[in-house]
Order: structure tokens, then sequence, then C-alpha cells
């Protein structure tokens, strides 16, 4: 399976299908996990490292990870399937901020994230920020309804836990006040206790 995944990661850097997006894809590694992330889209910064989350939220979550989950980056890297609604960096709007990404730019991002949901067959998905979320729960609710739980999750013939995580993005105050700050250590405490976490690369699927 890994040269199925590699594979899909070559097609995916070659990918041009979005004209307006502002850089060429951005991935994580080949790493057959039992456990995704799943982010919004890279940053201005993500296409110049080649990685995703290598910025200032990056370094906000990956603390999170640390304090709670006991992993460092690199860890978490090497053991973590990281995927995205979109992998390209969007451009910046007239008044500075990232570009949400389009609806159409969204749909044709999706196949990459459903065809990684069918090679890896994820135990647990970790949804990070309201984009995020949304590709598996629409409307989103209100986090204070999703932070800080388990939501069993069907997408055809997978089923795997959904526990979604805040953005970590500076320009949010939600996980640094409450609820969201107590909100999103439970979230972290849910991952850090769930089976897919515990045994995440076991060779035993």
């Amino acid at each position: 399976m890994s040269e199925r995944l590699t594979q899909h990661l070559i097609a995916l850097k070659a990918c041009q299908r979005c004209p307006n997006m502002s850089s060429l894809p951005v991935t994580g590694n080949p790493v057959e996990s039992r456990v995704m992330l799943v982010g919004q889209a890279p940053g201005v910064k993500e296409p110049m490292l080649g990685k995703p989350f290598a910025w200032t939220a990056g370094k906000t979550l990956f603390r999170w990870f640390n304090e709670v989950l006991t992993v460092d980056e690199a860890s978490f890297r090497s053991t973590v399937y990281m995927a995205a609604v979109c992998r390209c960096f969007p451009g910046k709007t007239t008044l500075g901020g990232d570009r949400v990404p389009s609806k159409t730019e969204i749909a044709n991002c999706r196949e990459w994230l459903e065809t990684e949901i069918e090679l890896l067959h994820p135990r647990l998905i970790i949804p990070v920020g309201k984009l995020a979320i949304g590709q598996f729960i629409d409307p989103v609710p209100a986090l204070t309804e999703l932070i800080g739980r388990v939501l069993p999750f069907g997408k055809g013939k997978h089923r795997f836990d959904l526990i979604p995580l805040p953005h970590p993005s500076g320009a949010s105050p939600w996980h640094r006040i409450e609820p969201g700050k107590t909100l999103t250590v439970r979230a972290l405490e849910l991952i850090r206790d769930h089976p897919a976490w515990v045994r995440r690369v076991s060779r035993r699927r």
C-alpha cells in the first residue's frame, strides 16, 4: 500500500486544477497511519517550507500535541497522515488576510482527501478548524457543540471517529478563552486516549 500512497502524493503534487491558487500543492509524508489530520489550506510560508502547519499556527498546534499527547513535531509528522481541505495556498485578500478557498476549489481538491480515506482506512480523523470540520459535518454547529467530543462518522463503507480541534491561528481567540481553552484540552485528551492514536502506525491495522 505504501507504493500506492506514494504514487498518490506524486499525482497530488502535480495538480494544477485551480488557476487562482497561489502555490503548488503542499503535502505531508506518505505515512500509513490509522490517524489522519485534516487542516484547512496552507499559509504563505508552507509552500516555501514544503510541509503543512510549518509556521505560526503549526507552532501552536504542535505545542498542544507536545503538552497533552507528549509527542514532538517530528514524531507526529512521521506517525500521522497530514491532509487538508485544499492543498495549495489560496493567496491573500485585498485586506491582507488569507483568502478562503472557493466552493469550486474545495470540490476540485476533495477527490484527493476521499482517495486518502479510501487508501488508509483511518480509525480517527482530526479536522482542524471550521473549514475542515465542514467537510464531514454540514452545516457546522457552534464549536462548543463539537470540540471536546468524539463523533462517530460514516463515509460510504468507511467508519471512523472524528475528534475536531479549533484552528490554532493567532487570529482566533477561541482556543485561548473559556470555554474554548478547556474544551481544546479535553479534545486533545480524547485524541491521546483513542485506540487509533495509541496504535496509529502498528503494522496490524
